[in-house]
């Protein structure tokens, strides 16, 4: 795992331009805290920063290969889990290794198949390749989008980086946002491609971007297809059971320590469980790291959204499953402090976070990473197996839009209820919504006989992963990344995708609850407490403190009324969030509120350009 960046400029030769590409390596420091390293040759200039996982020794980067045609060169972010096997295939084709790492495979993966190597690739990894033998640039991205990748076009070239602030570090990007940027980061829908930043692009999931003289031109790969599944109730538990097993057992390799994510989930205990198990067959022992808050298990109160606190859960997984267990308290403080709030601005480059989930997941992971280097995490389970309450709820899944933000709105409000009302009709984010809906929606193909029923449910489906997965996926790797963790995400595998997506619903809640695929494939391994669990999303602190830290930080920004936030925001709306009473404070106002302070932090830190008009 690690953080990339480069320049390609056809009308320059780059390695006058050194400096530059230095400062967009630097911002990827904590991506990769282990190494650095730069390469330009002519219009092509590679950056590096390396989080050693694979052959601690061997796999620096960039990595080149000479040959009689030119320089083959590659910087790589990710893991590719079947590297050993086409080690072996591409050994047996006359391919000869220097190191032990997946980087190199990738590198002679390249050599051998060129733009077809990502079919054979299975993994997380956002990767570019310059060919010198026909001066071109490709940038490579997962099938599912675990990895971020982003690029920027200039005149004669391209900028790229595993993140915004990599090519923001470049003289040529310029900092601006437009309205089509605010309209993308005030609604949950991600537009495909979209970067906020105006200028930038997202290397779409799946797809190969090619650049070269004569322009750039985007191939994709893989995508989500509509197949027919004929296999029984039986055989798909099997079959579910059997991925999971090998996908577990791929993504344990590692020459560093390596941990579980551990809610008390059905997700993350089920895969908790299957690797204590396959650690324990070699005389191992899984470590597993839990989040919680002060006071929350005794406190706690249910709500529509969780049912029950996670750490009892957690702690029956624990016990079950045998694993080495540690508990991450955190407190209010900890949570509502600006240098937090900071520190998940800087990795996400963007204000569009989660409030407390955001501060405590980034802190979960820097407590973690004290201890373990690579983890394994449940994320994405229920967008594959169908997991979410508005899989279940009508009004969201007849609605005409994306179903979460049904969810999202009966229980935080408008999320640009903030906003100033001339600003927010300028935006006319419902209308945003629809256009993206619609085009979110009009591809997905329905199978010859498909009732009207498992057709709505395989949208919807279609549409968790690849519009909202995506989300948490960005989500999870730049709060891990900014402390230099390397989350892997088990039921982002590919195979495992295809095949359960393409289960009809009747078949994924066959026993009219959530998940139930999993939760069979898996019960061999679960506590029955687990087992029986309501599905409970990732935890909110509940502490009222916390509402009242926020309250104080955005007093102490109205004091300030020529700040550029209240360009944006509506003044009077976050003095009656900021005024009212602590323990009145509802979620909507709470969420506002979240906004407000990340919004403001992010345009002192940033100050970007805003263009809106």
């Amino acid at each position: 795992m690690c953080g990339i960046t480069g320049w390609v400029s056809f009308d320059r030769d780059l390695r006058a331009s050194a400096d530059a590409l230095e400062a967009m390596t630097r911002t990827m420091e904590c991506r990769g805290p282990d190494d650095r390293g730069t390469w330009i040759d002519g219009p092509a200039a590679l950056g590096h920063r390396r989080l050693a996982i694979i052959d601690l020794p061997g796999g620096r980067q960039p990595m080149t290969v000479h040959t009689p045609s030119g320089t083959v060169a590659l910087v790589y972010s990710g893991e590719t889990y079947n590297y050993t096997e086409l080690r072996s295939e591409l050994a047996a084709r006359g391919h000869t290794f220097r190191t032990d790492s997946d980087t190199e495979v990738v590198l002679r993966g390249y050599l051998e198949w060129g733009e077809s190597l990502p079919e054979r690739l299975n993994g997380m990894y956002a990767f570019a390749v310059w060919d010198g033998r026909a001066d071109k640039l490709l940038m490579i991205r997962d099938r599912m989008g675990i990895k971020p990748f982003y690029f920027y076009e200039t005149a004669d070239g391209v900028l790229f980086g595993s993140e915004p602030k990599a090519i923001l570090a470049n003289p040529l990007a310029r900092s601006r946002v437009t309205l089509d940027g605010l309209r993308e980061l005030f609604t949950m829908v991600k537009t495909p491609g979209h970067a906020v930043w105006d200028g930038m692009h997202e290397v779409e999931p799946g797809t190969v971007v090619t650049v070269d003289r004569s322009g750039l031109r985007r191939h994709a790969y893989w995508t989500l297809e509509t197949k027919a599944h004929t296999d029984d109730k039986a055989t798909t538990i099997d079959t579910v059971r059997s991925l999971l097993d090998d996908i577990v057992r791929r993504q344990l390799v590692s020459d560093v320590p390596r941990c579980t994510l551990l809610s008390g989930g059905l997700d993350s205990s089920a895969m908790t469980a299957i690797a204590a198990r396959q650690l324990a067959a070699r005389g191992e022992t899984v470590r597993s790291f839990a989040v919680d808050f002060v006071g929350q298990a005794e406190n706690f109160v249910a709500d529509e959204l969780r049912g029950t606190p996670d750490t009892p859960f957690v702690h029956d997984v624990a016990r079950s499953a045998g694993t080495d267990h540690r508990d991450i308290v955190l407190d209010s403080h900890a949570l509502a402090d600006p240098e937090v709030r900071a520190r998940v601005i800087r990795a996400r480059d963007l204000p569009a976070g989660f409030g407390d989930m955001d501060a405590s997941l980034y802190l979960l992971f820097k407590s973690i990473r004290e201890h373990s280097t690579v983890a394994l995490s449940g994320e994405s389970a229920d967008e594959v197996f169908g997991g979410y309450l508005q899989f279940f709820d009508e009004e969201a899944r007849t609605a005409d839009t994306f179903p979460w933000l049904v969810r999202m709105g009966r229980h935080f409000g408008d999320d640009a209820g903030v906003l100033r009302p001339d600003l927010a009709k300028r935006l006319d984010l419902e209308g945003y919504v629809a256009d993206s809906y619609a085009t979110a929606v009009s591809g997905i193909r329905r199978l010859d006989g498909e009732s009207d029923f498992e057709y709505r449910m395989r949208r919807i489906c279609h549409l968790h992963l690849t519009r909202f997965v995506r989300i948490l996926l960005d989500r999870k790797d730049r709060a891990s990344m900014a402390v230099g963790l390397e989350v892997r995400v088990p039921f982002c595998d590919h195979r495992l995708v295809e095949y359960v997506y393409n289960t009809p619903w009747a078949l994924k809640s066959f026993d009219g609850r959530e998940k139930s695929l999993l939760r069979e494939a898996t019960a061999d391994v679960l506590p029955r407490s687990v087992y029986d669990r309501v599905k409970s999303p990732y935890p909110s602190t509940q502490d009222p403190k916390y509402a009242t830290a926020l309250q104080d930080h955005a007093k102490d920004l109205l004091t300030r009324p020529s700040h550029r936030v209240f360009d944006l925001l509506d003044r009077d709306r976050v003095a009656a969030a900021a005024h009212g009473e602590p323990l009145g404070v509802s979620q909507a106002a709470r969420r506002g509120l979240e906004r407000t302070l990340d919004l403001a932090l992010w345009l002192d830190m940033y100050e970007p350009e805003l263009d809106l008009d």
